[in-house]
């Protein structure tokens, strides 16, 4: 019977595991982690088709794990050869280490996502068409649409996660994504607006009419926004965070900063805080991998223990971490389906998946109304954050001055500055329409990229530092 995994490889399953059992011997933990993926991304730029790339790779990451040691080794060769070699090398990390195996993960018959190859379907030819459907409609909208980009990107991962004595976790990992981007030019002046939509789901439910023209007539919008948008000021602001994707602040101002490697060690700002009030009462904040279908999602993590819905924040409380299995055990805590990992040529380390806000019960519009000079952010771009301290700084590609109570011009320039800890303790509402992203984040840690969902309510958070250009 062919293994999806092994299959037209010199190596097969028998072999890997008699290989991983004497590497593993006398260790703590560690895992072979086998991967074989294909991707493709295409890009419809100046009105026709500027890109198209298919890739495929192959390979394995073995780990073997001795106390807070991991030696580590990959390769894309598939063969008894390699593999012997890597066991050779990572072997050296338990050189008088005599340890005891942790405990299987827990099995699980979940799963969170179809068993489909988005590289296939639809077929290479319906997806340049529908690139070329989008990319009309875009300029049809407006005279003032002077640029469209729209990309279609999709992969397929396929992994088999190997413990010792025979067990084995195998996962199928579909992921799609579509970005439309449209740049309007008024009076010499020229703005950008973009969308973008995704996950672990088929591509027939986001290439549809009735989802992409929405995403288009949104991203002209956001353009038309920005044409009309005066600079920003600079000072201290109390500002209204829009729901769902404003919530890539939280993840990186104080995510990272609970992962369980990072508290271990001691070099995140919550370190030694469990059970301590870190935020103002009613903020409650959640990783979940168990949504199904989200960009972040996982039916297993990347060293076989299922995802699960662990509460960080309950109720401004610090109450979890985001555990892997190294961590986790160094800690005498369990793991949380938190061990991830970009590919098989990296091995994992504690990251976070859907990691977001729950709602509150105040309406946005009370909050604007409660607004006397702030700012109304409802979009945001990219940032910069200091994972130790927690300081951050982010743009926002949509926001608006706000005085008494009303929502006034659009300003361009904006960026938040300010330090994740501190910020929690200065929400003083949250608000009653939380909503996730919709499926476009990108996680980037120690040189790894991971897709992952963040989210939130509307959030009033009282005296931010705004830099902005005036």
């Amino acid at each position: 019977m062919a293994d999806f995994v092994f299959d037209d490889s010199d190596l097969d399953a028998a072999a890997a595991q008699r290989i991983l059992n004497e590497t593993l011997r006398g260790s703590d933990d560690g895992e072979l982690f086998v991967e074989r993926s294909s991707s493709e991304a295409l890009s419809f730029d100046d009105g026709r088709l500027k890109t198209a790339s298919f890739d495929t790779s192959r390979g394995f990451g073995l780990r073997c794990v001795a106390g807070e040691a991991s030696g580590f080794a990959q390769s894309s060769e598939l063969s008894p050869e390699s593999l012997t070699r890597a066991s050779d090398a990572v072997q050296l990390v338990k050189v008088g280490h005599d340890g005891v195996m942790s405990a299987l993960p827990r099995r699980t018959n979940a799963s969170l996502y179809p068993n489909i190859d988005p590289t296939e379907d639809p077929g290479f030819a319906d997806k340049v068409s529908l690139l070329q459907q989008i990319d009309g409609f875009c300029r049809a909208l407006d005279p003032e649409v002077v640029q469209v980009t729209v990309t279609l990107a999709g992969s397929r991962r396929e992994i088999a996660i190997l413990k010792q004595d025979g067990a084995r976790i195998n996962d199928v990992r579909p992921l799609v994504r579509l970005n439309i981007m449209v740049i309007a030019e008024r009076k010499g002046r020229r703005e950008s607006g973009y969308v973008g939509m995704g996950g672990r789901r088929p591509y027939d439910e986001i290439i549809t009419p009735e989802v992409w023209q929405p995403m288009a007539r949104e991203a002209l919008r956001q353009a038309q926004v920005n044409l009309i948008s005066v600079d920003a000021p600079a000072g201290q602001f109390d500002v209204v965070l829009g729901p769902g994707w404003p919530g890539i602040l939280l993840h990186e101002a104080m995510g990272h900063g609970l992962e369980g490697d990072f508290i271990r060690k001691g070099t995140s700002a919550f370190s030694g805080r469990l059970g301590d009030q870190v935020a103002s009462k009613g903020v409650t904040i959640v990783d979940d991998g168990t949504l199904p279908g989200r960009r972040g999602s996982l039916t297993v993590d990347d060293e076989g223990t299922p995802t699960e819905r662990t509460t960080l924040i309950e109720d401004g409380r610090l109450v979890g971490f985001m555990q892997d299995r190294l961590n986790a055990r160094l800690m005498n805590s369990a793991p949380t389906g938190n061990g991830r990992r970009e590919n098989y040529a990296y091995a994992p380390m504690p990251r976070m998946t859907n990691t977001f806000m729950l709602g509150g019960d105040i309406p946005q519009a009370q909050m604007i109304a409660e607004l006397k000079d702030g700012i109304f952010a409802s979009n945001f771009g990219g940032g910069q954050v200091d994972i130790t301290s927690g300081k951050f700084v982010f743009q926002c590609t949509e926001a608006y001055r706000v005085r008494n109570g009303k929502i006034g011009e659009p300003l361009k320039g904006v960026t938040l500055i300010g330090d994740g800890p501190k910020v929690l303790g200065q929400i003083r509402h949250v608000g009653d329409d939380m909503a996730l992203d919709p499926g476009i984040g990108v996680c980037g840690k120690a040189g790894q990229g991971v897709p992952v969902g963040v989210g939130q309510p509307s959030l009033y958070v009282e005296q931010i530092t705004v830099g902005g250009t005036a």
